[in-house]
C-alpha cells in the first residue's frame, strides 16, 4: 500500500478544504516546500499535489513552487488542478513531476484525456471526485450528471495508469474514507486506484490494507496529519518497502 502524504497549495500556502469548499480553508505556517521536506525527512516515497490556484483558474499557477518540491525533495510526484491542455500537462512533465491528474478537463472532454494518455503514455492520472455517485467537475461546484462507474467504463480503455477515487462528502471531514464504493470503482477499473478523502486515522489504513483488493495502489492522507490526528512516524510504519 502505497500512502501518498497531501500538499494542496493556494496563495503559495499549504491549506485544506473541507468537501472542496474554499470558504472553509485552514491554512498552515509551513510552506508547501518544507511540508515536502517533511515528508521525505520521514522516507515517504511518494507525494500527492493539488494547484487550488489552478483548479480555480485553468492554469498551472503554482508550477514554480512544485518544481521547487520536485528539486528539493526527490518525491515520487502526482499532481492535479486545473489542467486542461497539452500544454500543460507538459510543464508539469518537463520539470520532473511523475504522473499528472485530469480531472474535469478529462470529464468533460473525453477526447482530451485520450490524446493526453497517447501523448505521455503511464504519466497521467485520471481523478475522479464524486458525490452521491455522480461526479463533480470545476473545482468540485459542478455537478457532471455523470454517474462515476458509467463514465469510468467508457473511458477505461484510453491508457490512464492511475485512477484517484475521491468521495467529496468523506474529504476533509475525517471520519473514514468511502471503502465500499472505492472497491466497486477498483473492481472495474483497468489500471491501479487511490483512495482519496477522508481518512481520519491509522486505523483507516489498515482498513485499506484488509480490503485485499490487490487494484487499489494505495490511500491519500492529508487534514489528519496537518491536525496531528495522524502522527508521521507511526504512518510511515505503514508505507510498504
Amino acid at each position: 500500500m502505497k500512502i501518498f502524504p497531501a500538499i494542496d497549495i493556494k496563495d503559495k500556502k499549504c491549506v485544506r478544504l473541507i468537501k472542496g469548499n474554499f470558504d472553509k480553508k485552514t491554512e498552515y505556517k509551513m510552506s508547501p516546500v518544507e511540508q515536502a521536506e517533511k515528508y521525505k525527512d520521514h522516507d515517504f516515497k511518494n507525494l500527492h499535489i493539488v494547484d487550488l490556484d489552478g483548479a480555480l483558474s485553468g492554469e498551472t499557477v503554482n508550477l514554480d513552487t512544485i518544481q521547487d518540491i520536485v528539486k528539493k525533495s526527490d518525491l515520487k510526484i502526482e499532481v492535479g488542478g486545473g489542467i486542461r491542455n497539452i500544454d500543460s500537462i507538459k510543464r508539469y512533465i518537463d520539470v520532473g513531476v511523475e504522473k499528472v491528474i485530469l480531472g474535469s478537463a478529462a470529464i468533460k472532454d473525453k477526447s482530451f484525456l485520450k490524446e493526453a494518455c497517447e501523448k505521455f503514455p503511464s504519466q497521467i492520472a485520471l481523478g475522479l471526485d464524486a458525490k452521491d455517485g455522480y461526479l463533480s467537475v470545476s473545482g468540485w461546484r459542478e455537478n457532471s450528471n455523470q454517474l462515476t462507474l458509467d463514465f469510468l467504463k467508457e473511458v477505461n480503455d484510453f491508457g490512464a495508469s492511475r485512477l484517484i477515487y475521491t468521495d467529496i462528502n468523506q474529504d476533509g471531514m475525517k471520519q473514514g474514507p468511502n471503502f465500499e464504493e472505492t472497491s466497486r470503482v477498483a473492481d472495474i477499473s483497468n489500471c491501479p486506484v487511490i483512495i482519496s478523502g477522508g481518512v481520519s486515522s491509522i486505523d483507516d489504513i489498515k482498513k485499506a490494507k484488509e480490503l485485499n483488493n490487490i487494484n487499489i495502489e494505495g490511500i491519500i492522507v492529508g487534514k489528519a496529519i496537518y491536525d496531528g490526528d495522524i502522527n508521521l512516524d507511526q504512518l510511515a510504519k505503514e508505507v510498504d518497502a
